[in-house]
């Protein structure tokens, strides 16, 4: 029986199949946690049980050596780099592990890492509530010891230039992730990350009538306009970033210059609610909440929304009140 490398419309197909499959598992083992635990400990485990399903689907089909069900569904098979025989079991095992679980575990060390330095109070008592619900069987709780641990060897400087950096990384991750997607569309192979460092390709059975020619021409072409879509996408946030940057520039230049009041010229004393001291150079967000210059600006540097409502928006839309008070 002739074998060819599977096309892009056949992985995309099978890799949609499986997550219809992982998603219906989900939901019923989402659904019986919750009859069984109650809604308040099936939010604190909510994670963790989907990564259970995920790691229950491919644990019992392609850890075991078996077809997954879009596989079968679409009639592919698995190989390693030889092309000549299914993957061995350790690698079969990288791939399940890169798949479900490390992007659960890189998920929930970001998230973390964010909060901590942060250091924002609602997202510390969020944390520690759910801390103590879950004790010290939570992945989440072992985490935060360790990376507070480390945090708190860092120096306040240290801590306000290693945000930027996790926001930057997180958004990496996500070009990443395009970038790797355009790459599957132009050459027709690894479809996920997991598969690509597992090294795990298709083979399908040739038919009489396949065009097989005509799908990766197709493919190619949305390869090619993902790509300049994702260039495009750099050079915008680029810009986006030298503007804040120049911004940030100009805000240390006018406070040096201008003489700051030393005292509220009223009975009542407007304070922001970041740095929680009388507000300096007020700013208006879109949404209509004020803020000192310098805490929005540095608030916009990781996060584009609004801290008070959450309201989206872009860092330029920020509106500077002069003579305001």
């Amino acid at each position: 029986m002739p074998l060819a490398p599977a096309n892009q419309s056949q992985l995309i197909r099978s890799s949609q199949k499986d997550e219809y499959y992982q998603t219906f598992l989900r939901n019923n083992a989402n659904e019986a946690f919750q009859t069984l635990a109650g809604s308040k400990r099936w939010l604190d485990w909510r994670r963790e049980i989907e990564l259970l399903s995920d790691l229950a689907y491919y644990g019992l089909t392609t850890f075991s050596g078996y077809q997954t069900l879009g596989e079968e569904y679409v009639s592919i098979v698995q190989v390693d780099p030889s092309k000549r025989k299914i993957p061995s079991a350790p690698r079969r095992g990288l791939f399940v592990l890169c798949h479900a679980f490390f992007p659960y575990l890189l998920d929930k060390v970001l998230m973390c890492l964010e909060n901590e330095l942060e250091g924002e109070q609602e997202s510390r008592s969020g944390v520690s509530r759910r801390r103590a619900t879950a004790g010290l069987w939570s992945l989440e709780s072992w985490l935060k010891m360790w990376i507070q641990r480390a945090v708190g060897l860092l120096s306040e400087p240290q801590r306000k230039a290693c945000l930027p950096a996790v926001f930057v990384l997180q958004q990496s991750l996500t070009l990443l992730h395009r970038l790797h997607v355009a790459l599957f569309y132009i050459s027709g192979a690894f479809y996920h990350l997991s598969k690509r460092v597992a090294g795990i390709s298709y083979l399908r059975v040739t038919g009489l009538n396949s065009d097989d020619g005509t799908i990766r021409s197709s493919y190619r072409l949305l390869g090619a306009v993902s790509l300049l879509q994702l260039l495009i996408t750099v050079c915008l946030q680029l810009n986006n970033f030298r503007q804040r940057q120049r911004a940030r520039q100009e805000w240390k230049l006018y406070r040096n210059l201008s003489p700051q009041r030393t005292q509220s010229s009223g009975p009542r004393v407007a304070r922001c609610i970041l740095c929680l001291e009388e507000r300096r150079h007020s700013t208006s967000t879109p949404c209509g909440h004020l803020f000192c210059w310098e805490c929005i600006t540095e608030w916009c540097n990781t996060k584009a929304e609004c801290p008070l409502c959450r309201e989206k928006f872009q860092p330029h839309r920020l509106v500077y009140l002069r003579n305001y008070s």
